[in-house]
Formats: C-alpha cells, structure tokens, sequence
C-alpha cells in the first residue's frame, strides 16, 4: 500500500544527472613517491582527511587517510642520539650541532607504500543515481571520477550529494 505525500513534510530531491554534476572538479592529489612528510603537510595545510594517491600519469591508484598515517607513525619521532663522547654531533656534511638541540630522523617511507591500494571509479557520464548507490554498497565516504584514459578528474563525497540536494514541501514548492 502506497501513502501518499503530506503536504506538511518536507522532501529531498537530487538535483544532478551524471558524475560530473556530483563532482569536486580537479580535485587535490598526492603523487604516490611523495614521502610521509609531504603527505603530512598536504593533510595539515588543507584540513584534510583523505587524498587521492596518482601515478605519474594522474591515474588514481589509491587512496592515503589519516588514518594509514597514525596507524604508521605509532606516534613517535625518533631522533639522532649523539655518541657516548661528549663532543659536539656532527651531520652528513661536517655541520656541528649545538649542545641541547636534536636532529629528526626523517621517516622516509613512501605513500605507495601507506595508501590503501583500491581505487573505486565512476566515469563523469554515469548516472547520479547509481554514484550514490555504488558509494553505500561499498560503504566508501569517496569516489573518484576517472577519464577513459583513467586520469582522475574529479571525487564525490557525501558532501558533494548533500551540495546537490534541494529541499522542497509536499505542496510543489
């Protein structure tokens, strides 16, 4: 048995067709030979939780959240100890530190080898209605939108469905 709408209640319609109407249009990336630090300060500088990882081409071949990060970092910076001498530590180049500083041991570990290695693409035509569908089904907060070639072109997010939502009453207005 169907009920039919109250004119009381508001109601949520799409307002998009395709992808591309969903879509973050060139959205921000990380190169999968970026190091651990430069993926830190992407994530600090833009207030990010996840990025797209490309290949030299810009295909997507993953995705890096703060969460592969923690996981690897186990929150602890390692430093250079000096030796059991009392002297001054020296660097690589012959640069003298001073007394009561410390050198970070730079971890040099590669996002290729923190992301998570699926990537899960729509091309921009695909229906709007099968994104949101595609996204529950494989229970992801991203989608990346991919060219034939594979380039990524753009990524929808929850926000991005929410962006394209307009509310309208049961009356048509």
């Amino acid at each position: 048995m169907k009920v039919a709408a109250q004119p009381d209640k508001a109601c949520l319609m799409l307002n998009a067709t395709t992808a591309a109407d969903l879509m973050t249009n060139n959205p921000v990336s990380i190169n999968q030979k970026a190091n651990l630090k430069e993926a830190l300060a992407l994530f600090t500088e833009k207030g990010f939780a996840a990025a797209p990882v490309i290949d030299d081409a810009g295909r997507a071949v993953g995705v890096l959240s703060s969460s592969d990060i923690l996981v690897h970092d186990r929150e602890k910076v390692e430093y250079l100890v000096p030796g059991k001498e009392t002297g001054p530590v020296a660097t690589a180049n012959g640069e003298y530190i001073r007394r009561g500083f410390q050198v970070e041991n730079v971890d040099k570990t590669r996002v290729a080898d923190l992301m998570t290695p699926a990537v899960f693409s729509v091309r921009p035509n695909t229906p709007a209605s099968k994104v949101i569908k595609e996204m529950l089904r494989l229970h992801v907060h991203h989608l990346f939108v991919v060219d034939e070639a594979g380039t990524l072109v753009g990524v929808i997010s929850p926000l991005d469905v929410l962006r394209n939502m307009d509310l309208f009453n049961g009356n048509g207005k």
